[in-house]
């Protein structure tokens, strides 16, 4: 990259705040194509042909002072970090960051459904309207208990 001086964080701010995002999500979803390749024929512990995504959330917290949209409870300021993994190779290919606030099931409606794929998630997922949405995409869906996967 021909940097020969250290990189202060100033400058990697102001990158961040002058760089279209597009850029970045742009770059992710290339390296996403190319780690799955690398790891079509990977054995992930089944005899499984189709591909196998689990989806999980995790609830970061957030400082109410200097976040104050993020209001999650009366004290407490929360963003939700929603997560669909390819297992073969464990690959994040879909992330979301959405308000502390919004139930899991809501994702299920910004997902893009593979046919043929199976989708993992927990019982936070469960709504039956959207379930049989992946039905109807020719997919399948199991549903575990917390502490299962």
């Amino acid at each position: 990259m021909r940097i020969r001086s250290k990189v202060s964080r100033n400058t990697l701010a102001h990158a961040n705040q002058t760089r279209d995002w597009r850029i970045y999500a742009d770059f992710a979803q290339i390296l996403i194509c190319e780690a799955r390749k690398l790891y079509a024929n990977e054995d992930f512990g089944g005899q499984l042909e189709q591909t196998v995504y689990a989806m999980d959330s995790t609830i970061i917290d957030l400082c109410l002072s200097l976040f104050p949209w993020a209001l999650f409870r009366k004290k407490k300021g929360a963003a939700k970090l929603h997560t669909l993994i390819d297992l073969r190779g464990n690959i994040p290919t879909v992330i979301f960051i959405i308000h502390g606030k919004v139930h899991d099931v809501n994702i299920l409606d910004d997902l893009f459904i593979e046919a043929g794929a199976i989708y993992v998630m927990n019982r936070g997922y469960l709504d039956f309207e959207r379930l049989y949405m992946i039905h109807q995409s020719l997919a399948f869906f199991v549903t575990r208990d917390k502490g299962e996967f």
